[in-house]
């Protein structure tokens, strides 16, 4: 059984910053890739950022530097540090894990509230 738990969403106001963190607990085995999704109201969800297990990045061009996402492998985490934030980077951001030894799994968070007023 395998847990994604996020955590740090709130609200915050333009131009500020917010760090988003996400946990993997249980028999996840091998963790291949850590990202990050985003549903604005109303829209699609929506991909953010990857991490993947030796340290490559890529963000979406909405993003890019501005975020950025990293992880502790040794804790099975992945953070997303989110700075000069705009109001259309609100919405509910995901975790997405994808893992396993012999085959892969994909694993979701419940999903945080990030608000960012104007």
């Amino acid at each position: 059984q395998v847990q994604v738990v996020e955590s740090g969403g709130g609200l915050v106001q333009t131009g500020g910053s917010l760090r988003l963190s996400c946990a993997a607990n249980g028999s996840t085995g091998k963790i291949w890739t850590m990202g990050w999704y985003r549903q604005p109201p109303g829209e699609q969800r929506a991909w953010v950022a990857t991490v993947t297990g030796g340290g490559s990045t890529n963000y979406a061009d909405s993003v890019k530097g501005r975020f950025t996402i990293s992880r502790d492998n040794a804790k099975n985490t992945v953070y997303l540090q989110m700075n000069s934030v705009k109001p259309e980077d609100t919405g509910v951001y995901y975790c997405k894990v994808v893992a396993g030894t012999a085959y892969t799994y994909t694993y979701w968070g419940q999903g945080t509230q990030v608000t960012v007023s104007s």
